[in-house]
């Protein structure tokens, strides 16, 4: 068996830090770096992506809608195109800083509210995809499973990869439980890895009402802004590779 480990990073802004990036670095395979929209300045994108280079970690692209003061996860309703170019501009500034880290942008995994409504909005799914497509139509993009993005994705020939949330409850249709409700994101390591076990085995887990479902993935995800965020990656890494699962990128 083999699962890839991503985290959210990159996402400090000024003096303002979030998250312990140089640890999660050393616990993951792939990270996927705010580009300057939902969060992240010039110096954080520098900084995150030559660390990821520096310890062979994929470096993924997480694009979000511009929306710094709500750190994107506010929905923003917006015309496709502009949306697409929005996507082509992150793109663009983190393609800059792989590059003089000898690196390049592995996939593309859309951050926040724009996460969640390309689960089911056809339109800002279909103007990810285009930008995507635009920039790199080889590059891989990482999404939810059964997600509209994804199915547009392979309609337009991108290679696409499933993933699933370390640290988040899932209603009984396997979409995301929304932040708003109490018990939406859990903080127990060892639940979390045992969790995380089940999905790399493709077992069984059990949603927020008590029934069980399968979430098929690729990839892993422990949100780098989660309170025991590395802890929550050690314990994950940890128990995998006890039940000999190979961690390591899902891109070339």
């Amino acid at each position: 068996m083999r699962i890839d480990l991503n985290s959210d990073l990159g996402e400090g802004y000024g003096r303002w830090e979030l998250g312990d990036d140089q640890a999660l670095l050393s616990i993951v395979t792939s990270a996927n770096v705010a580009c300057g929209f939902h969060a992240g300045d010039p110096t954080v994108l520098r900084r995150t992506t030559r660390a990821a280079a520096e310890r062979g970690v994929a470096v993924g692209a997480h694009v979000g809608y511009r929306d710094l003061a709500g750190f994107g996860r506010r929905f923003v309703d917006m015309p496709p195109g502009e949306l697409t170019d929005d996507v082509l501009y992150q793109l663009g500034a983190l393609s800059a800083f792989t590059g003089l880290a000898g690196e390049r942008i592995r996939y593309v995994k859309p951050h926040g509210a724009l996460y969640n409504a390309i689960v089911h909005h056809s339109d800002q799914a279909a103007a990810v995809v285009e930008a995507v497509r635009s920039f790199d139509p080889g590059l891989a993009v990482l999404g939810l499973p059964g997600s509209e993005f994804l199915r547009l994705a392979r309609q337009a020939g991108l290679p696409t990869r499933r993933e699933a949330f370390a640290d988040r409850a899932y209603t009984p249709e396997g979409t995301l439980v929304s932040r708003r409700e109490p018990g939406a994101v859990l903080h127990d390591p060892d639940q979390i890895a045992e969790r995380c076990l089940r999905i790399a085995l493709g077992e069984p887990i059990t949603a927020v009402d008590g029934s069980e479902i399968r979430i098929e993935a690729d990839s892993l995800c422990v949100h780098g802004d989660s309170p025991g965020a590395v802890q929550i990656a050690r314990t994950v890494a940890d128990k995998l590779r006890a039940e000999s699962v190979t961690l390591a990128p899902f891109t070339d």
